[in-house]
Order: structure tokens, then C-alpha cells, then sequence
């Protein structure tokens, strides 16, 4: 969800403004009313993220193993 923020208050808090950008927030900055820019996470902080999900997820895999489970035969029964 984007915010809606004043280009005049952009402009005074941007500092504050980008940490909550890196933090995941997104922003639209406006111009009397009139949506003219929207501030977002960049691309390459995303990747950086999925990277590190990749990660988390894998350590937990290793942590808490799944057993017993047919991963095969559930993908086939989401097929159906």
C-alpha cells in the first residue's frame, strides 16, 4: 500500500522518508493533489531480500525437516 505525501514534505522529511523505503514502505509524493512520483524500494534491494529469504528458508529446511510426507504425490494431487 502506497502512502500519499506532499512533494513540500518529501522534500523536508526525505531522509525519514528513506529509511522507511528500505525498511519496505512505498510512497507517492504529490503536487496540490496530483500524483507526480512514486518512491519504492529499489530493485536491487528486492533481489537482496529474496536472496535472503532463500537462505532463511533453506536453514529452516535443514533445522525442522519435513518426514513422511510424499511432496511428489501432493504436487500431482494440486494437478488434478
Amino acid at each position: 500500500m502506497k502512502i500519499e505525501i506532499g512533494s513540500y514534505e518529501a522534500k523536508t522529511k526525505l531522509p525519514e522518508l528513506l529509511r522507511q523505503v528500505k525498511a519496505g514502505k512505498s510512497f507517492t509524493i504529490t503536487n496540490r493533489g496530483e500524483a507526480i512520483a512514486d518512491l519504492v524500494p529499489s530493485a536491487g534491494l528486492r533481489a537482496k531480500d529474496t536472496i535472503s529469504a532463500v537462505r532463511k528458508l533453506k536453514a529452516f529446511m535443514l533445522a525442522a525437516p519435513v518426514r513422511g510426507v510424499n511432496i511428489k504425490a501432493l504436487i500431482e494431487e494440486g494437478r488434478a
